[in-house]
């Protein structure tokens, strides 16, 4: 685990798709790259994970990687990570929890089950994080910048 400059190091995909690094002359297949702050800073703090659970990796800032190995590391984080942002909110069944949210995503419109209003949690820089029935949590970046009828939705529950 080396937290300083990172060696130098290559990304590649085995012909299965499994990601493989090359650090410095040891070949581990099978390495998964995790987020430590995936919500307040999701290009810094990366670290790659060999399949036993052990770091392997650390990576400061994910800008300053080689193209080839940040695009590898960006898909397998993207493949990895699910988490909707919310861009509006359509519409609630009730006022009263639990209700059924339809919402306007980055990823398209869907509906949700809000089971009570401690499923709603303030993270800081004044983002939310709302956890649906089934554990999927979709972030609100910025409350403030949703439109007016979303807001008053979202304040109704805040």
């Amino acid at each position: 685990m080396n937290r300083a400059t990172p060696p130098e190091y290559t990304l590649r995909r085995t012909a299965f798709g499994a990601l493989e690094l090359d650090l410095e002359g040891q070949v581990t297949v099978g390495v998964v790259a995790v987020r430590a702050f995936p919500i307040a800073a999701p290009d810094q703090a990366i670290s790659l994970v060999g399949p036993e659970g052990n770091e392997l990796l650390w990576i400061d800032r994910l800008e300053e990687q080689p193209e080839a190995n940040r695009r590898l590391i960006e898909e397998a984080l993207s493949s990895r990570e699910f988490m909707p942002e919310i861009r509006r909110l359509i519409g609630v069944s009730s006022f009263a929890t639990p209700c059924t949210w339809h919402v306007e995503t980055d990823r398209g419109e869907c509906d949700f089950i809000l089971r009570g209003e401690e499923g709603i949690r303030r993270l800081p820089h004044g983002m939310l994080l709302i956890t649906d029935s089934h554990g999927i949590a979709f972030l609100v970046r910025d409350p403030a910048a949703l439109d007016r009828h979303s807001r008053r939705l979202l304040d109704r529950f805040l």
